[in-house]
């Protein structure tokens, strides 16, 4: 069963953003966020659109708009917030997640 996750958090700026690209595409406004192996600092962040929550995601709400996390994934980003941020290279979610021992400059991988 889902469970509301106050250990993760989705900003105003990322929940207005998600609802404006889940309308064009007439998709419910579900973004998830899961952690793959990989990207050059060892784990990389991945983000997609959901139909539906799973049995076993946290979810955090903002504005309607909801943000998902398989359990698994769930454990490397706890405390975690993620962002919509536009800057001079561009437009892009962003997480800030506290238990990141380092990260790249792109800011799309981590490692712990």
């Amino acid at each position: 069963m889902a469970t509301l996750a106050p250990e993760i958090a989705l900003t105003p700026s990322a929940a207005a953003r998600v609802a404006m690209i889940a309308g064009k595409q007439g998709k419910p406004p579900i973004l998830r966020l899961s952690v793959d192996g990989g990207g050059c600092s060892g784990f990389q962040y991945k983000f997609g659109f959901a139909d539906s929550v799973d049995a076993d995601d946290a979810v955090a709400e903002q504005d309607g708009v909801r943000l998902v996390v398989d359990s698994i994934s769930l454990d490397l980003v706890r405390g975690a917030a993620v962002d919509y941020v536009e800057e001079l290279g561009g437009a892009a979610f962003k997480v800030t997640n506290p238990q990141a021992a380092s990260g790249c400059g792109c800011g799309s991988s981590f490692s712990v």
